[in-house]
């Protein structure tokens, strides 16, 4: 199968019946048409569309190297510098279409499959690794146009560095047992974004001490004993005039549990290999790979930030304050800074061990310790600009049934009071609801803990050849 549409995405998670619990509550018949899901599903839908539109098919989609099909550009491997920038091309075009507020867009999986496929060398010869599983889950899900989600950390139990779970005690999901079918895999994990909405879950270790928890391997959504348990929803409704960001990008979160769940073992690429989970996410070009994504969605949805707050400095006309001229400008600066990066991350690409072209990690990393930093800002520069206007705001039904009240006393110097209140709502729906916050939250957090990232930059960072020029320039002195 060649690249799916929007509809053929839909029909298929519908057609999963996969377990999925909200609010204490099974989700019955087609998931697509609940109020928690249709709008992300929708959306999601739209992603596909794009992929069919004849002047993005180069664009969005290759040549399958095995069908000779054509297959979404978010799979292809990076043979030669212009591959990356193909796949930048993509990657902006998905993120455009949903504003960069879908972190878990099908490309971040499909590019994190990806990553792993092409550095399947790395599991030849280690004990219990399957590399030809990976490569063939890896061609499956290409040639399928499939959806994944994936669950990389454990619950929060005890965070202690070196906590290792007893035995006797099953939280954190682990393996139980061991059959002719595969591995039997019980307990839970976290933090599944479009859990229940994507047609496989993969799972990764990526650190830890016990051989019971050292696995990699992917399955479908729904498979017999897996559920996703879901948060509160945090659509507001299905009003875009209302909720015009969660009523379309609200992406579920969901806790991960697996009772008694038989991973195939043609599913396995890996097990009981503490080693191997540990390195085997940093030997490969995950970190690059999908950071460079990662950063193409962040800079659209910059570019989306920036349109919100020029459009309330605009609609009251605030522009011509030095202050509110700063607070733009901050958002400008980190804009271009992010761009240069991604850039320079393609400039200085290389070549790895396995063959494949990187973008320059370290580049990378540099651009993940901005953007969780000056996100929180941002917000916050909306809600200074927006101030009491971000507290005025009436439904789309107030507005229905008003008889000018509304329409007169929220007028703005540039907009009438409908326009401007619609603005201010996009606003606040960004920065205020529960969609906002988490948003917030999401970004903050969305590669892991800052403070480890930012430990991992230090450890990772050439610095020895400065400090030898240092060095030199003393002894010249001398």
């Amino acid at each position: 199968m060649p690249i799916r549409t929007g509809q053929q995405y839909i029909d298929r998670i519908d057609a999963l019946n996969t377990y999925i619990s909200l609010d204490g509550e099974v989700v019955r018949g087609k998931v697509s048409e609940h109020p928690a899901f249709k709008g992300v599903m929708q959306s999601q839908a739209k992603l596909f569309d794009l992929q069919h539109h004849q002047e993005l098919l180069e664009t969005m989609t290759y040549e399958s190297p095995t069908s000779k099909e054509r297959v979404g550009v978010s799979f292809l491997q990076v043979i030669t510098s212009e591959d990356l920038v193909k796949r930048r091309y993509a990657a902006q075009e998905w993120a455009l279409s949903s504003h960069g507020f879908m972190g878990r867009s099908p490309d971040y999986m499909n590019t994190t499959l990806m990553a792993l496929a092409s550095a399947s060398d790395f599991l030849k010869d280690k004990p219990n690794c399957f590399p030809e599983h990976l490569l063939q889950f890896y061609d499956y899900a290409r040639e399928h146009d499939l959806t994944m989600t994936h669950t990389f950390i454990e619950p929060q139990v005890n965070r202690k560095r070196y906590y290792i779970e007893d035995e006797e005690v099953t939280i954190a999901a682990k393996i139980v047992g061991k059959t002719s079918k595969g591995l039997i895999i019980k307990g839970a994990r976290l933090l599944a974004t479009q859990g229940g909405i994507t047609d496989e879950l993969l799972v990764l270790s990526t650190n830890g001490y016990d051989e019971w928890k050292a696995f990699g391997f992917s399955i479908p959504s729904n498979t017999a004993g897996l559920k996703f348990l879901c948060r509160q929803s945090f659509v507001g409704g299905d009003s875009t005039f209302d909720h015009p960001l969660s009523a379309r990008f609200e992406e579920m979160d969901t806790i991960v549990v697996f009772d008694d769940v038989i991973v195939p073992w043609e599913r396995v690429f890996y097990y009981e290999n503490v080693d191997v989970a540990n390195d085997f996410m940093n030997v490969s070009g995950f970190q690059a790979y999908t950071l460079h994504q990662v950063l193409s969605r962040q800079i659209a949805k910059t570019e989306f930030v920036l349109g919100v707050v020029q459009s309330i400095v605009d609609t009251i006309n605030i522009g011509d304050y030095q202050h509110v001229q700063q607070k733009v400008v901050d958002i400008i600066v980190t804009l271009e800074t992010m761009k240069a990066l991604l850039l320079k991350s393609e400039i200085e690409a290389q070549r790895d061990q396995f063959g494949f072209v990187r973008p320059d990690l370290s580049t990378l990393q540099v651009a993940i310790q901005i953007f969780p930093k000056v996100y929180p800002t941002f917000t916050e520069i909306i809600q200074l600009l927006g101030a009491s206007g971000l507290m005025s705001i009436p439904s789309a039904q107030a507005f229905a049934k008003d008889e000018g009240d509304l329409a007169y006393y929220l007028q703005s110097f540039q907009d009438g009071g409908e326009e401007r209140v619609q603005k201010f709502r996009l606003a606040w729906d960004l920065t205020m609801s529960s969609f906002g916050t988490r948003q917030t939250l999401y970004e903050r957090f969305f590669f892991g803990d800052p403070i480890r990232l930012s430990s991992i930059l230090y450890k990772n960072y050439d610095r020895g050849h400065l400090v030898k020029r240092v060095e030199n320039f003393l002894a010249d002195n001398m």
